[in-house]
């Protein structure tokens, strides 16, 4: 699951139905409902049980999730999460993804060019600091741009403060003023980044993701999507005092557990004209996108060894994506769904009215919502195209920062567009000077989509497509550009950055005058977007957050947005169609499932391994736990803190929980701990590996 497609600032707190599933929850860590979890569960967690599967926890800066697993460094996540990392350092030679990397039979611990893990180590409240930047008279484009910028001041202080004395080269502060609620609460986030960070293990990928695109999203599922790394610190291990013991029984049906990681964008809090523009606007045109993206890479591959594997990791993300956002179109086209959004709105609105206080402050937010959504929508096109630009290039997004970073840098930190804040640039200086490999064919495929789209959106004869293109095909221009960029060398990059405002104005570089020449448009939708969309969105948010604290309570969960939560749930299987589908499969399952032909093919040491197998170990299993995209990699807890599971995954019918949770047949998908010991023991003889997860040895 892939963290899913948002649009900045629109969601809004709605409500959270009466009545809401035990089980439903994407709870912030301060935040975690304790006494209830015990009332359905009969589970009680303590602060110290909490703070240790919070402090276990890690995100990846490749989208995704993870948790340390040993004290010397071990942490787990997926091995579609890792696939960023496995490609950049795999090579025509070396295929990594398609072959799996065992460090020690395959070679040393393999540094990721430009992966950060994130660990969460503190949380506070700093919601009336930023409130109070809203001064009276203020406008809403004012406000919002106050109050980001006093966001950035308290993230660039938080960030100084921290890394004054670092306690290593390779691990520094990084500080996030998160918005809840879209703006009823404003919480800091200091995390300890890690960015040294060396790739253990990953499977082949036909096991990692086995059954394709055809089980993705379904279950039974067979799926090894697992893959482990090391943490290091000024080249040593890093020995955290906080990791999760792993289980090697795994967990039985009907046991509490609980997932600890980064969900991505929910919805289940916006309004009914929200959703609108993401059914009838976000939606397609991402679908739309999508498709032609995915046949133009598949085209690449075909006859094309090379080509298929360079584009395969794109592929991958693409393919993934549509699915689950063909998923959400479909809950938002479901009649049951939209009712039941609706009716909570309109209970909320009628309880709002009932009282002449809250109707005086919020009699007009609903209307307030609409007419922003129909601005939303009118400048979404533009604002796509221009400023998101082809967002999968990594040379485009290489371009545009070395474009912007003179201009942004020369302007005070609390005013910069959010990405060059100070906060931000570590992070942004590993991305832009990574020495992950960047493939031409892969690029001019993503960029003649974009090209497509731009002229689509903004007409053939629109002024801006005319220059771009200069009586060119997209075809033909995108190539073009890409043949003429020196951006693929990481020295020519760094060239750049270092010679400032004149160097870049000077710089020939077919991209660099490319952004340049989009740059003032970009920066002018954007503008439009923030100060017409995202500070109404802002305002209003804050407004339905305080109408619902006051009709509902405080004890109401906010949204997701990439941020650590923990979600209970009970292992679980379902009736679907009027069949059982059993909580759990095992290897003899998949040996089943295996035709021999792509997505069904086993790699060639699983079909020698099989008699070493105990079939009936258990593989993947199913549980109710709240997730989303975002949540791949996330550990699966027991009641002892223990690591039970992997997520990876979750049913198709839980795609639409992006919008209401259910837990009928929506299902969560994790690879069982007892499941990936014995694959690691029988099929690839990583027996070391397995006694440093066990904590039965020392490294």
């Amino acid at each position: 699951m892939r963290k899913t497609l948002t649009l900045p600032l629109l969601a809004i707190t709605l409500a959270c139905a009466s009545g809401a599933s035990a089980d439903e929850g994407m709870w912030p860590f301060n935040m975690v409902p304790k006494e209830q979890i015990e009332k359905d569960h009969g589970t009680k967690l303590s602060d110290a049980w909490l703070d240790h599967v919070r402090l276990a926890s890690v995100r990846y800066s490749s989208g995704g999730s993870g948790s340390f697993v040993s004290k010397t460094g071990l942490t787990l996540t997926n091995q579609h999460v890792a696939g960023d990392c496995i490609a950049k350092v795999a090579s025509a030679k070396k295929d990594y993804v398609a072959e799996g990397y065992i460090a020690g039979q395959d070679g040393p611990e393999l540094k990721c060019p430009d992966l950060e893990l994130n660990q969460l180590v503190s949380i506070e409240d700093v919601t009336d600091k930023v409130r109070a930047a809203k001064a009276p008279g203020m406008s809403d484009a004012e406000a919002n741009t106050a109050m980001k910028g006093v966001m950035a001041s308290i993230e660039k202080a938080c960030s100084d403060k921290g890394n004054a004395s670092p306690v290593s080269r390779n691990i520094k502060t990084q500080c996030d003023v998160v918005t809840l609620y879209a703006g009823g609460k404003y919480h800091l986030y200091t995390y300890n980044k890690y960015t040294d960070v060396r790739l253990v293990f990953a499977p082949e990928e036909a096991i990692g993701f086995f059954g394709g695109d055809p089980d993705n999203f379904t279950f039974p599922r067979y799926d090894l999507d697992m893959a482990i790394f090391r943490v290091y610190a000024d080249d040593k291990p890093l020995s955290p005092k906080d990791y999760l013991k792993w289980s090697s029984e795994g967990p039985k049906d009907g046991e509490a557990v609980f997932v600890s990681g980064h969900p991505a964008a929910t919805d289940r809090m916006d309004t009914v004209a929200q959703l609108a523009t993401l059914r009838g606007v976000v939606f397609p045109y991402y679908i739309d996108s999508v498709h032609k993206e995915a046949a133009a890479l598949y085209a690449l591959g075909k006859d094309n060894l090379e080509g298929a594997r360079e584009a395969r990791e794109s592929l991958r993300r693409i393919e993934n994506g549509r699915k689950a956002i063909e998923g959400e179109e479909a809950g938002l086209r479901d009649p049951a769904l939209m009712k039941k959004k609706t009716d909570d709105e309109a209970a909320l609105r009628k309880a709002i009215l009932a009282d002449p206080k809250l109707a005086a402050a919020y009699g007009s937010v609903f209307t307030d919502i609409e007419r922003v959504q129909k601005v939303a929508s009118q400048l979404y096109k533009r604002y796509a195209a221009l400023e998101r630009g082809p967002y999968r290039s990594d040379i485009f997004r290489i371009a545009r920062a070395l474009v912007r970073l003179p201009r942004e840098l020369a302007t005070p930190n609390d005013r910069r567009l959010k990405e060059y804040r100070d906060s931000n640039l570590d992070s942004l200086k590993i991305e832009l000077f990574s020495s992950a490999p960047i493939y031409g064919q892969v690029e001019v495929v993503l960029f003649k989509a974009w090209l497509d789209r731009l002229a689509r959106d903004l007409g053939a004869d629109d002024p801006l497509v005319k220059a771009v293109l200069a009586g060119r095909s997209t075809q033909a221009a995108a190539a073009d550009f890409i043949a003429g960029s020196q951006l693929t060398d990481t020295h020519a990059r760094k060239a750049l950055f270092e010679g400032g405002a004149l160097s870049v104005d000077a710089a020939p570089d077919s991209l660099v005058r490319l952004v340049v020449q989009l740059d003032t448009a970009a920066r002018e939708v954007r503008k439009r977007y923030e100060d017409e969309v995202e500070g109404p969105m802002r305002q209003a948010g804050q407004k339905i957050a305080q109408a619902v604290f006051a009709v509902r309570g405080t004890s109401v969960y906010p949204d997701a947005t990439y941020t650590l939560r923990l979600s209970p749930g009970t292992v679980k299987g379902y009736t679907e169609h009027g069949k059982p589908v059993a909580w759990t499969t095992d290897f003899a399952g998949m040996y089943a499932h295996a035709t021999g032909a792509d997505p069904f093919k086993l790699p060639k040491r699983w079909l020698d391994a099989k008699a070493s197998l105990a079939q009936k170990t258990p593989f993947d299993f199913v549980s109710t736990n709240d997730i989303i995209g975002g949540n791949s990699g996330s550990p699966v807890v027991n009641a002892n803190g223990e690591l039970v599971g992997l997520i990876f995954d979750g049913n198709i019918s839980s795609l639409p929980n992006r919008f209401v949770y259910g837990e009928s047949t929506q299902r969560a998908v994790s690879v069982d701990s007892a499941g990936m010991l014995e694959a690691l023991r029988h099929v690839y003889g990583a027996t070391a590996l397995v006694s440093e997860l066990l904590g039965e040895s020392a490294r």
